[in-house]
């Protein structure tokens, strides 16, 4: 276990470089995590609103041609 842990002259920085990446990590897992409570707490205020989603509405009307690029 001794020979693992030997890390040369390097070893500061081999942990401190570790730390960091620990850090943020735990920093982009901590700010995700608070922010699907807050997006859960933004959809419940719509619904209770009574907003809902485009996409549950039924498909909108195909828009007009313009008629551009046909001969004539």
């Amino acid at each position: 276990m001794n020979t693992v842990l030997n890390l040369g002259p390097h070893a500061a920085y081999i942990w401190a470089a570790y730390g960091a990446s620990a850090l943020v990590l735990g920093g982009l897992i901590g700010w995700i995590r608070i922010d699907a409570r807050r997006q859960i707490q933004l959809l419940d205020d719509l619904e209770a609103r009574g907003i809902r989603r485009r996409s549950a509405r039924s498909p909108a009307r195909k828009p007009a041609k313009s008629g551009k690029g046909r001969s004539q």
